[in-house]
């Protein structure tokens, strides 16, 4: 078979410190981050920090400097993102804006999205294919519920693992298991990237490798103590 590594004999072992090393690293960037998210001082998405995003298309064609310029004269806040893949849509867009300083904020935020495109673009009608609204008190409660949920899913992990096995594997595999999930996490708050469900979804999706990785091993872990005892 067709092979990029002709020569897999590699020792692990003998590169056990750098590797102590990289994942020191990485976890204590990991958190850092995790306490950064916990507290809401991270790049958080409107999900958790409160905001608005409205999607959809232009009739004729826009550039996204274009939308950009008409949008943040308003709002200055504002991420625009162009939506690519949209079948028979090429003018397609999405608008974020974000951290409303009030309940109501959020859904005059909306409206007022709706009418800019309304009137800041005349004569080039903007269909909203989706629009999103979150106070800040709902996206506050949204990041409580979401660290709760990350939380008991290792937790289920861990508790999994040392009823399957026994409890040093389900101590070794939590600790594996939040290794990535804090490394992943840690790379993405350095970057400065934004924080949302869809980043929850991709940790938990992490977590959920990770130990399907671990319980292999072990598996095998366990033939061999059968095979041989002492």
């Amino acid at each position: 078979m067709f092979r990029i590594l002709p020569e897999t004999k590699f020792d692990f072992i003998g590169a056990r410190k750098i590797a102590f090393v990289i994942s020191s690293i990485l976890s204590l960037l990991g958190i850092v981050a995790a306490v950064m998210v916990w507290t809401g001082n991270a790049n958080m998405g409107i999900d958790f920090a409160g905001g608005v995003m409205v999607s959809g298309y232009f009739e004729q064609p826009v550039t996204i400097d274009q939308v950009r310029t008409t949008v943040g004269a308003q709002y200055h806040d504002a991420q625009i993102n162009q939506l690519k893949g949209i079948e028979g849509h090429p003018n397609a867009f999405i608008v974020k804006t974000k951290s409303p300083q009030a309940e109501n904020e959020a859904k005059d935020k909306l409206a007022g999205l709706k009418q800019l495109f309304a009137t800041g673009f005349s004569g080039n009608n903007f269909t909203i294919l989706s629009e999103h609204s979150i106070g800040p008190a709902v996206g506050e409660s949204l990041r409580g519920d979401t660290q709760k949920a990350v939380v008991l899913s290792l937790l289920g992990i861990f508790v999994y693992i040392w009823f399957r096995f026994d409890r040093r594997s389900g101590v070794a595999a939590a600790i594996a298991t939040f290794h990535d999930v804090l490394a992943v996490l840690g790379i993405f708050w350095i970057f400065g990237m934004e924080f949302d469900l869809l980043l929850v979804t991709a940790l938990l999706t992490v977590a959920g490798y990770s130990l399907t990785d671990t319980v292999v091993v072990y598996d095998r872990i366990r033939e061999n103590l059968k095979k041989f005892r002492g």
